[in-house]
């Protein structure tokens, strides 16, 4: 038989930057979650609804015909347990759903990763 795999809860990253992405994605994937990455919206609606994640971090501008606020908005009525963290480098012009972190580009990787390992305690 073989050696089952440690559970590794999954985080969806949103952001249409790819360096960016990749960034994040690899500090999370360093931080043991299992980690898929999508430049839009709508894409990422499909993939909140299929794999279920534990972390959402989104940017607020994207491609596509959804941003990342309104994104987080159909997180949050699908999950309301769902860890989102939103990320802009512009001031924020529209109201963020109810327990939803907030980061001013750039963001610090140690301050993403701490905000995300305090959700994962609760």
């Amino acid at each position: 038989m073989g050696q089952s795999k440690p559970y590794r809860p999954t985080a969806l990253v949103v952001e249409d930057d790819p360096i960016q992405r990749e960034m994040i994605s690899f500090l999370l994937a360093e931080t043991d979650y299992d980690v898929i990455q999508c430049e839009d919206a709508e894409t990422a609606e499909l993939a909140l609804k299929s794999r279920h994640p534990a972390v959402l971090i989104t940017d607020v501008s994207l491609v596509g015909n959804m941003t990342g606020i309104e994104l987080a908005h159909l997180a949050r009525q699908s999950d309301p347990e769902l860890c989102i963290i939103i990320m802009s480098g512009k001031p924020l012009s529209t109201a963020l759903p109810d327990h939803v972190t907030f980061f001013s580009k750039p963001v610090y990787p140690i301050e993403l990763i701490r905000e995300v390992g305090i959700s994962r305690r609760h």
